[in-house]
């Protein structure tokens, strides 16, 4: 095989070369040395020299379909709750209804149906509410936590929310005003049973009405 003689390169040219090839790596080291040292850009905030996508309002497939029409717009539920640092009373406000919820501890003794006047207080707070919203339909369900049978709790909750009806009754003193009544025993629980934190909680009366419209 034949060999092509290399011919020596002029020390100039050579000098160059070696002064642009350590040029090279130099920008390469620096380059790489602030990619690691500088700030980390998020995935997806990148700077883009491209111009973000037009829509063409003409397009066939932005446009409805002959005949076709668009739902009518709906307004969203929005539920607003707040609690009192004690967690004894929590209302919540949704575009439609009010409601109290009021635990039992609150409001009866233990295994008891018998309000006291502390309690009728609170009560009375909530009719007022009510003639606020000029609400005509309430309703007051009782509930209690999973202990015992849920015979025995179905009653008491019953009881307790006839007790609380008929404070409310007595507040509102209007023949306008209707009642739906209900104990739910151990059914519904807004907390976990198996902790005596969440077994509070669920033993409890809610009152609920209709708000204003607007």
């Amino acid at each position: 095989m034949t060999r092509t003689p290399m011919h020596p390169v002029p020390p100039r040219l050579a000098l160059a070369l070696t002064a642009a090839t350590a040029m090279l790596a130099t920008n390469l080291y620096c380059a790489t040395a602030a990619a690691a040292d500088g700030p980390s850009v998020p995935p997806g905030t990148e700077a883009t020299a491209s111009a973000p996508v037009e829509l063409d309002p003409n397009d066939p497939d932005l446009k409805l379909p002959d005949g076709a029409t668009l739902a009518e717009p709906k307004v969203l539920d929005i539920k607003t709750v707040v609690e009192d640092q004690s967690g004894d009373e929590r209302r919540e406000d949704t575009n439609s209804d009010v409601k109290f919820a009021l635990q039992a501890e609150v409001l009866f003794g233990k295994d008891s149906a018998k309000l006291g006047a502390e309690a009728k207080a609170r009560i009375a707070t909530i009719a007022q509410e009510i003639k606020t919203q000029n609400a005509t339909k309430i309703r007051v369900f009782g509930f209690t936590d999973d202990l015992g049978t849920s015979a025995h709790g179905d009653v008491l909750s019953r009881r307790r929310a006839n007790a609380v009806q008929s404070v409310l009754g007595q507040e509102l003193n209007d023949s306008n005003v209707t009642y739906e009544v209900r104990g739910y025993g151990e059914q519904y629980p807004i907390a976990d049973n198996s902790t005596e934190a969440g077994r509070k909680k669920n033993r409890r009366v809610e009152i609920s009405f209709p708000r204003t419209e607007g």
